[in-house]
């Protein structure tokens, strides 16, 4: 049932937190919320779900924040479903999609990786697990069916056809407007609608970047003469286009500025227009448009994600050119970040300044993806400054080492936050380990609490953990893959804030349980 407040009942809490915004990060961020025991509620201004073409694929950092929830068999169904729509673009080729997922995919710039030249006896990817390449080619749609099923079943709130219109923030909360003239209150506002965010824009968050300077197109449409395409990316003296993976749908991106207006409807004779100059196919004909967008490379990126009792995330944080697939895997790595901290918070288990670390890690991660796709837009630009750059990185990109330092820049398993403490492993996202029972650590993160792991059968090292009832789980097993190691303390979002081997102490284990974790 709705419940009602006034703006001056300002003691009055209907929700611990309302997020603005049901696509995959809002439901994820609402699912992180309410395993942290905290009462959300969902606004979304769409009363269906978006069944526009968006991002086609989760990264391995993605897939792993996945994996810790159970929700890995959902994953490796929906790849599976989308493999067959590849497979019957393929045609003749069909024998040449995957019939597992693979490791990786992806490309720098329309540049393609190969799988021949991938090390992955890189140690960056070592005990990554089960998660490893499920997501890719998982489309945006099929992770929010996922994200919404879940959030349903933790007793998430979501109201579709619910547009924000506005809400005033004091110490205490935050009285939120709906339209048309429905106040709620709740202790915080979490802004994840989008990349031209209401939110941002009402609590006046800095948003500083670049200027775009390409016009694209994705779209899944029915045409004519489309054989005459080339299959894939495809580099042209005017521009880039794509032709698949799937049939019907295309891509195009031309360097003539951004659109006039990027809410217009796509009309079938724009996006003709577009892939006829950038393919020179003039034999191409649109005859039908299923779905499409306009997007473009504006780059900016939220000074901070927190301004009192409002924060930012996903897109409503950070803006970017989609090439590369970084985008919604930011957005995912943001609400595994922001959940577990903001719930703790709501609950009285953790101080409010513990939210000040999620902007500390999390804005530097968004600072880099914008920086890798501004670097994609330099090496597509059709000057021949830019052509000449692409052949040197195109042929760096057929190394064994370019080639593994690009697929390790793409799938996010670089990414480490600086946390306090000397061990390699920590700040790191933490290594699947298996145990000698058979499960391994993702399946002890489900339930989104914070692990202690004994792995040399310390009571020790259990006996710190005292006091901190269930706000950390004490684990006692065994790893036999990994022997080195005597203990690990993993938060609830999967990353290492402590971790001691055999050749170390770990007298630290009580700061980093302080620092995270307040004593019930």
């Amino acid at each position: 049932m709705t419940r009602r407040t006034s703006t001056g009942d300002r003691n009055r809490v209907d929700y611990d937190v309302v997020v603005a915004g049901g696509g995959p990060v809002g439901l994820f961020l609402a699912g992180e919320l309410r395993l942290g025991g905290a009462s959300v509620l969902v606004v979304e201004r769409l009363a269906e779900v978006d069944e526009t073409i968006k991002a086609g694929g989760i990264n391995t950092a993605g897939a792993v924040s996945l994996y810790r929830r159970g929700l890995l068999p959902d994953l490796a169904a929906a790849w599976e479903r989308n493999r067959w729509r590849m497979r019957a673009f393929l045609g003749d080729r069909a024998a040449d999609a995957p019939r597992t997922p693979p490791k990786f995919a992806g490309h720098f710039a329309g540049i393609m990786m190969r799988g021949d030249l991938f090390d992955g006896s890189d140690p960056a990817f070592a005990d990554i697990g089960p998660a490893d390449g499920v997501g890719l080619g998982v489309p945006q749609v099929e992770l929010e069916r996922i994200l919404g099923a879940r959030a349903d079943r933790l007793g998430v709130e979501v109201r579709r056809g619910v547009q924000l219109t506005g809400f005033e923030a004091d110490d205490d909360g935050v009285t939120v407007r709906l339209d048309p003239s429905e106040a709620i209150r709740a202790r915080w506002l979490v802004g994840c609608d989008g990349g031209r965010s209401t939110v941002r824009k009402l609590a006046g968050f800095d948003f500083p970047g670049t200027e775009p300077e390409i016009t694209g197109y994705q779209a899944v449409v029915e045409m004519s003469g489309g054989e005459r395409l080339g299959v894939g990316w495809n580099t042209t003296d005017v521009g880039t286009y794509v032709n698949g993976p799937f049939p019907g749908r295309v891509l195009t991106v031309e360097f003539d500025g951004p659109p006039a207006d990027r809410s217009a409807p796509v009309t079938a004779e724009e996006l003709q227009a577009s892939l006829r100059r950038v393919s020179g196919v003039a034999e191409v004909t649109i005859d039908e448009v299923h779905s499409s967008t306009r997007f473009t490379d504006n780059a900016r990126q939220a000074s901070t994600y927190r301004k009192g009792r409002v924060l930012l995330a996903g897109d409503a944080a950070h803006v970017h050119s989609p090439f590369g697939g970084q985008g919604l895997n930011l957005g995912l790595g943001d609400a595994m970040n922001l959940g577990w901290k903001l719930a703790a918070v709501v609950r009285g288990a953790a101080p409010e300044n513990l939210l000040d670390s999620y902007t500390a890690e999390r804005h530097p991660v968004g600072a880099w993806v914008l920086d890798w796709t501004r670097a994609q837009i330099a090496v597509m630009r059709p000057d021949r400054h830019a052509r000449a750059l692409r052949r040197v990185v195109t042929d760096l990109a057929l190394t064994t080492t370019g080639t593994t330092y690009l697929v390790k820049q793409i799938s996010g398993v670089w990414q480490r936050y600086d946390l306090p403490g000397g061990h390699p492993l920590t700040g790191q996202s933490a290594p699947d380990l298996e145990f000698s029972d058979g499960t391994r650590l993702g399946d002890r993160l489900h339930d989104g609490r914070a692990l202690l792991l004994d792995l040399a059968d310390d009571p020790k090292l259990r006996a710190r953990a005292e006091g901190y009832g269930d706000r950390v789980d004490v684990v006692t097993a065994a790893c036999p893959g990994r022997p080195e190691l005597t203990g690990l303390l993993v938060r609830p979002d999967g990353f290492v804030a402590w971790a001691a081997d055999e050749n170390d102490q770990g007298d630290d284990v009580d700061d980093a349980l302080a620092r995270w974790f307040v004593a019930v």
